[in-house]
């Protein structure tokens, strides 16, 4: 998680306790795009409250605020723990080396940043899924970016 988007969630802490961020990422430089969610969803008057809590980082940025849509983002480890048994892409910060078994040390191996499977556990450091060239462990913090899939 940035820091940008930790000062986002503690900003709405108390205004707005039920909105959970699921991710906040600056785009090009100059546009800030927050997806938030609801218990009892999204809804246009909600993501107009946060945009006017977040008002002065408009100084700074096009500011966007919406619902996470179908391709849910994953930025947390209690949000893989929630949706374990769910479809998702998981895209890494560096290529993994795996192969046809799903041993990277295998012949044939090959660098692979994108994985897209089933989530199959979610601990505190990595998450697991099962994927086309096996199962395979990833580290939180070599996660760039990761997101449900529609069923």
């Amino acid at each position: 998680m940035t820091s940008l988007q930790a000062d986002i969630e503690r900003r709405l802490a108390h205004s707005e306790p039920d909105v959970e961020v699921l991710l906040a990422e600056v785009l090009g430089g100059r546009c800030l795009r927050v997806f938030i969610d609801h218990p009892q969803g999204v809804t246009l008057g909600l993501c107009e409250r946060v945009t006017a809590l977040l008002a002065d980082l408009r100084e700074r940025y096009s500011l966007e605020v919406s619902s996470p849509g179908s391709e849910r983002p994953l930025t947390k480890p209690a949000h893989f723990r929630r949706f374990v048994g769910r479809r998702a892409r998981v895209r890494t910060r560096h290529p993994r080396a795996v192969g046809h078994s799903g041993d990277p040390r295998s012949p044939g191996s090959r660098p692979v940043r994108s994985f897209t499977g089933e989530l199959l556990t979610a601990s505190e450091e990595e998450v697991t899924l099962a994927a086309d060239g096996g199962v395979i462990a990833i580290p939180y913090s070599e996660i760039r970016r990761s997101y449900l899939l529609e069923d």
